[in-house]
C-alpha cells in the first residue's frame, strides 16, 4: 500500500470531522442527534484551533484519497511534575477507514505524532482508548493513569 502522511490544514477540516464522526458511531454512538451535535461542537472548535494551531492533525492519504487520521490538542496547563512545558498534549481523533485497516496505518500516524511531540519538547502525552486501539497504544508503551471522570448530567 502506497501511503502518504500530511499535516491536515484547515481546508482539511471535512475529514477530521468525517473521522470523528465515524469513530464515535464505531464505538456505539449512536444517536443522531447527539452526533449532529457533536458536528456542530467539533466543527466550531477545530477550525479555530487548527488555524490557531492549538490543534495539529496528520492525514495519510493513499492515492490521493484521505484513507486515515489522527491530531494532537495542545492547551494551556500549568507545570507538573516530568513535564518541561506549560502545554498539555492529547491525541485523539484516530481513525482509519475500514477500507485501509491492517496495514499499519494508525501505527504511522502515531509515530509521526509522538515524534512531533518530542521534537516540540513535551515529555508526556496523553489519550483515551477505544477497545479497539488499545493494543496499539499499549504496544507504543501508553499506561493507563489515575485520572477519573464524573458525568455531570
Amino acid at each position: 500500500m502506497n501511503i502518504s502522511i500530511r499535516p491536515a490544514t484547515p481546508d482539511d477540516l471535512h475529514h477530521i470531522l468525517h473521522h470523528r464522526r465515524a469513530m464515535f458511531e464505531e464505538i456505539g454512538f449512536t444517536d443522531p442527534a447527539v452526533l449532529t451535535r457533536v458536528d456542530a461542537l467539533s466543527r466550531e472548535y477545530l477550525l479555530d484551533a487548527l488555524r490557531l494551531g492549538n490543534y495539529k492533525a496528520w492525514l495519510a492519504e493513499r492515492n490521493a484519497e484521505v484513507v486515515a487520521g489522527g491530531g494532537i490538542v495542545l492547551a494551556p496547563w500549568p507545570g507538573y511534575p516530568g513535564e518541561a512545558l506549560a502545554q498539555r498534549a492529547w491525541i485523539l481523533n484516530m481513525y482509519t477507514e475500514p477500507s485501509a485497516r491492517r496495514h499499519g496505518l494508525a501505527r504511522k500516524l502515531m509515530q509521526v505524532m509522538l515524534d512531533w511531540c518530542r521534537a516540540n519538547g513535551f515529555h508526556s502525552i496523553n489519550l483515551h482508548a477505544s477497545p479497539f486501539g488499545r493494543p496499539l497504544y499499549e504496544s507504543l508503551g501508553f499506561r493507563p493513569t489515575n485520572e477519573m471522570c464524573l458525568h455531570l448530567h
